[in-house]
Parts: structure tokens; sequence; C-alpha cells
């Protein structure tokens, strides 16, 4: 089934920052999709609070490599969604968070980051709430001026 990304909103960050929000996010899409791209202080994971929910519901599974190894984690209990990644060279990471307004079920988002001199991840992340999400909080060591960090709503064509 096709699908049609709409920007919902986007930033250049001006100057560096540990945090950025979306708010009053619109249930008028099927999904989200939120793209990261740009430098932190340090590699970093790009942590995802939903609700401003800083309680422990969140939980992920990651699948990392490098150019000599690769390695998974589990982790549960945590008080944000840590599935992206960013680091000092340019890093990018998609997150998409599906059914993100329905109101019967736990809410997922994939990532898929690369930091294009040392990792790659695909992660999952789930969020142990039913509300709808109407704000999404993106945490990290210090995005950069610079980050460039979208949001997209997708609805089903």
């Amino acid at each position: 089934m096709a699908s049609t990304y709409k920007p919902i909103a986007t930033t250049t960050l001006g100057s560096a920052a540990a945090s950025y929000t979306f708010s009053s996010i619109p249930s008028a899409w099927t999904d989200l999709v939120i793209i990261v791209a740009g430098t932190d202080s340090a590699l970093a994971a790009i942590g995802l609070q939903f609700n401003s929910d800083t309680g422990s519901n969140y939980s992920r599974t990651t699948l990392s490599g490098d150019a000599s190894a690769a390695s998974s984690d589990r982790q549960t209990s945590l008080t944000s969604s840590n599935i992206g990644l960013i680091g000092t060279v340019q890093s990018n990471t998609i997150f998409s968070i599906m059914n993100y307004s329905n109101s019967t079920t736990y809410k997922t988002a994939l990532a898929r980051a690369n930091v294009s001199d040392s990792l790659v991840r695909a992660a999952v992340g789930l969020w142990r709430n039913t509300a709808a999400i109407t704000s999404i909080k993106l945490l990290s060591n210090s995005f950069q001026t610079g980050t460039q960090i979208t949001l997209y709503g997708i609805k089903a064509a």
C-alpha cells in the first residue's frame, strides 16, 4: 500500500541542545517518521519520550555493528526509548512510530541509525501506554548546532 509523507515540523538547531520537543502533534496521520541528521558532542543514544512520560515505561531491543563485531542488547524499565544513535561526525537516524494516535495499544517505534565513522544500529522500542501520542521529546548528550530534526506524518494512500 502506498504512503504519503507530509512534513509536520522541522528545525535546524541554532545552538547545542540536550533535547528537542515536538508538541501538539495532530492525530490526522496513521504513522509518524522522525529524521535526525547531525552531530552530538559524543557518541550517544537518541532517546524518545512520549507525552512527557518520564516513568519507567519504556523498553528497547537493539542490534548494532561496526567494522569488526556485532552486538545486541535488551533493556526494560527505561525512562526513555533509547533506540537512535548520533555521534561526533555526521549521523542519521530514522524513527518510525506506528499507530501513534491509536488509544487501545502500546506504542512501538523502530529506528535505523548510522554514525558514519563507527556504528550502525537497528532497534525497536516500546512505550507501555495506550494514550495517543501528542508530543515527542528527543534526548541526547548534546545535539550540536546545525542538527536538523524533521517530523513527518504518513497517511495510507
